[in-house]
């Protein structure tokens, strides 16, 4: 099976060029990692392979200031220094040229130094994210993740001092964490001004540590409906503190669910997400503006929103409408061009 390059989406917006390196670089197997199952590849990606790629992409159409080159899936400085090396030589050439706007890499919080920074600052590098996962380092123990909280906070300062835009990866609901202390990661995160963040609820897949917990009945997965709650919120805390989420739930370039055992994976997990904002927020604002009327017989409104909203606020398969129904009114949702993202106005038909 070929090396994994999972994304390769062309358009007027952000898009990555995403060649995967699963498990390299990992000095060892996370208690919720199967890296081969969520890429789909179990070869070993070659420098002859990513110039194929980008020359390829090349041809594609992009826009190179709205393009990265992105090494995900292991931790790419922990890697072989020669065998990084010659992605990075191959990649650079990309980079000189303009055809691509930049570099972005994925790595562990404790293989992040001066050296490799300098390192990577040479060839192109331009955003480096860190798995940071969790700010709790009993967490982090117990899903042997093999870094503490004060690599994260050492590596981000380090990244950021350096010029790289910084991105930090967290996940809900881990083995031995809890509500509050996601939140004190996000709150830890937020304190770290990241550029971006991905949120990633916990899968458990098979073949990873999780999955022997998941049999003895020593974690449990969190529903999906509290998890696209919760992560709502989360979202909403990134976004009131100016702070990008490029990714909510599990990016899956093979088939996840071939490995999947237990958790709250959705393929549209984020757009759950947005939905459920919108709702909130439609929600409140019809409370306020009806909070002293009794509800004798169903209202009928127009809720106008984004014109690139009108999905997320309807809600899959309709989901939002039909609960707003149930409180008592009959929503039709359409677009406007002046209204920004989580805007709404609402008018009484």
């Amino acid at each position: 099976m070929p090396p994994a390059v999972l994304l390769r989406k062309f358009t007027m917006k952000h898009s990555n060029i995403s060649l995967f390196v699963p498990h390299a670089g990992c000095p060892n197997q996370c208690s919720f990692c199967n890296q081969k199952t969520i890429s789909g590849s179990v070869s070993e990606l070659t420098a002859e392979e990513v110039r194929k790629t980008l020359e390829e992409a090349e041809k594609s159409g992009l826009v190179p200031e709205n393009t990265e080159i992105a090494f995900f899936g292991g931790s790419f400085t922990a890697i072989n220094r020669e065998y990084m090396i010659s992605f990075l030589e191959e990649a650079k050439p990309f980079i000189d040229k303009g055809i691509f706007g930049g570099i972005r890499i994925s790595t562990r919080p404790d293989a992040i130094d001066e050296e490799v920074l300098l390192l990577l600052k040479k060839y192109g590098v331009t955003a480096i994210e860190l798995g940071a996962q969790s700010m709790n380092d009993d967490v982090l123990l117990q899903n042997r993740r093999g870094h503490t909280v004060s690599d994260v906070i050492n590596a981000s300062l380090l990244i950021k001092k350096y010029g790289f835009s910084l991105g930090l990866q967290m996940m809900t609901g881990l083995y031995k964490s809890t509500r509050e202390k996601d939140v004190k990661t996000a709150s830890d995160i937020i304190a770290l001004k990241p550029d971006t963040v991905r949120i990633y609820p916990t899968i458990v897949l098979e073949n990873t540590h999780l999955a022997e917990l998941l049999a003895s009945g020593e974690y449990s997965s969190p529903s999906l409906e509290e998890t696209v709650s919760f992560c709502a919120e989360l979202l909403m805390m990134f976004r009131e503190n100016n702070i990008k989420v490029i990714r909510l739930g599990l990016h899956s370039g093979g088939n996840v669910l071939d490995g999947y055992l237990s958790g709250p994976y959705h393929p549209a997990f984020g757009e759950l997400c947005e939905s459920e904002i919108y709702l909130k927020i439609i929600r409140k604002k019809l409370f306020e503006i009806y909070k002293n009327e009794k509800i004798s017989e169903t209202k009928n409104v127009t809720i106008f929103v984004n014109n690139k909203e009108i999905s997320k606020a309807t809600g899959q398969k309709g989901k939002n409408k039909e609960l707003l129904l149930s409180d008592g009114f009959s929503v039709t949702i359409k677009g406007s061009e002046t209204l920004e993202k989580y805007q709404i106005l609402i008018e009484e038909n």
